[in-house]
Formats: C-alpha cells, structure tokens, sequence
C-alpha cells in the first residue's frame, strides 16, 4: 500500500490534470459525478490513484465516525487497508441533485455490504456518508443482501417515490401504524421482495420477524428520518433510531413500482459512542 505522503502527492497532482481536463474536453468525455463517485469507489480495490482528484483537497467533510476528517483522513484509512486485501464492487448507484448514492459490496476490512452517499459542488466531493454492515448468508427467501433488481426508471416519478417512501417511513416506522400498511405494501408475499438477512419475503415474513424480535425483548424503533434520497423507482431513507438496544443509523433502500413499495434492502450499523469518533463531523448532518 502506498505511503500517505504519495497518495496525497498523487492525489493533488491527478486534481491539476483534472482541472484541465474539465476545460479542454468536450461535455460527453467529462465524467458526471456518478461516475466519479463509483470510480472512487473502485479504486479502492484497483490501487488507481486518479480517482481520489475527485475529491475536493480543501474541502471534504467525513461523516464515517471511524475515519478522520478531510482527505487526510481518507488517505490514513487506505494505508491502514492489507495489501491487495480491499473490494469494492458497486451493485447500485443514482443521483440526486448534488448527491450520489451507492450500494456496494465490499471487502474493507472484513467482508461487508455498504451505502455510500457523496455529495458534489462544482463536480469534486466535499462530504461522504455511509453504513457498513457485515455480510450474512442470503434470508429465508433465498435472496441476499446485495440481489435483486438494478435498473433505474420512471424517472419521472421520483419526487412522487420520495413522497411515497417519506409518508411510509413516518407512518409505519416511526408511529407504528399498520393499519395503513396496504397504502405501501400489498398483501401477496410475492408483492414485497426482501433482502434483509434475517426477514422473508412479503408481509408475512416482516410480521413474523418482528413478533420474534419482541419475544425475545428486543426492540428497533425509528426516531428521526435524516434525509430521503432517490432516483426514479429507488429511493434510500436514512434514519436514526434504536436495534437491538444500541443506537443505529438506519439505511433503507426501497424500489416502488405502480405507487407500492415492492423491494427493500438495508445496512444497520450502530452508531460508536461519542470519545471514539476520529471526526466531529456526526454521522447525520445533512443540508
């Protein structure tokens, strides 16, 4: 793995060539922020140094609380990573305005599922979210955390999705009213395909997932909806709330299709307490 001093020296290096590059290329050979937010991604894995110029040098804000802040931090966590050890394979990724989201199957550090939220201005990344959570064999449904439908469209449905995600969310994760669960969810196992490791398909394998989980006293409530990002027929809600008695972010991304939510994939990860955060950044703190 390379030194801090050369990936940082490599880094500032690849940003001055980008900036020429942004004026003398034609528009289509200029990559859109997706792109640039999934190379980053990859280079993880491929050692590329290229992809870290998009990241802003002088202004980055980490909101992974195991990372320091700023491209510095960035750079002591790639150092830190076995050589030839890391993966990073992007399964999903859509845009937002100045947010890119991602769902990746990982290797950092341990084999692991993760969303990555970038946000962009003037094309380079100034702030970086995410939720990691460890890799489980596929649910009783067969499916894995990671399978499932990729294709974006009826994008021009998205603000109605957002809408439709947001009044689910608030309804029947926060205030625990299931009496409107078919306004979202209809009713045939075969409506809602479920990648949660430890839930089955449809209405019926959530029911009984949470009737086992209040048998044994565990709990899971959702406190606060942070932000709702989507894309066409994908839209994530990232939440704070409480699993398992630990404080956790929650991750949850649906695909809706014919106004009715029709697959879920998620990551949990519990939010580590305050004196071990290596930022001050929080792990919400969205504009």
């Amino acid at each position: 793995m390379k030194t801090l001093t050369n990936v940082l020296t490599k880094t500032l290096v690849a940003a001055s060539v980008l900036g020429v590059t942004a004026c003398t290329l034609p528009t289509h050979d200029v990559p859109t922020n997706q792109e640039k937010a999934v190379a980053l991604l990859e280079s993880i894995e491929t050692g590329d140094a290229a992809p870290v110029a998009y990241i802003n040098p002088n202004e980055y804000t980490q909101h992974n609380l195991a990372v320091g802040d700023g491209l510095a931090g960035f750079g002591e966590i790639m150092q830190m990573l076995p050589e030839g050890s890391a993966k990073a394979d992007v399964k999903r990724a859509f845009t937002d305005g100045d947010y890119v989201v991602t769902h990746t199957e990982y290797d950092f550090f341990g084999p692991k599922v993760g969303f990555d939220v970038f946000r962009f201005e003037n094309g380079l990344i100034v702030e970086h979210w995410d939720n990691l959570q460890d890799l489980a064999p596929a649910n009783a449904s067969g499916r894995t955390q990671l399978d499932g439908a990729t294709e974006i469209k009826d994008i021009a449905k998205t603000e109605q999705n957002k809408a439709l995600v947001a009044d689910f969310v608030q309804t029947i994760l926060h205030d625990g009213n299931m009496a409107r669960i078919n306004d979202f969810i209809d009713n045939e196992d075969s409506a809602y395909l479920q990648h949660n490791p430890d839930v089955a398909d449809g209405l019926s394998g959530l029911g009984a997932a949470l009737k086992a989980m209040a048998e044994q006293g565990m709990s899971m409530s959702y406190s606060k909806t942070h932000k709702i990002l989507g894309q066409g027929n994908f839209v994530l809600a990232i939440s704070e709330g409480e699993f398992l008695n630990n404080h956790v972010s929650f991750y949850d991304l649906f695909r809706v299709e014919n106004d009715k939510i029709v697959e879920h994939w998620d990551a949990i990860e519990t939010i580590p307490a305050r004196d071990t955060w290596k930022n001050d950044n929080g792990k919400f703190g969205f504009q």
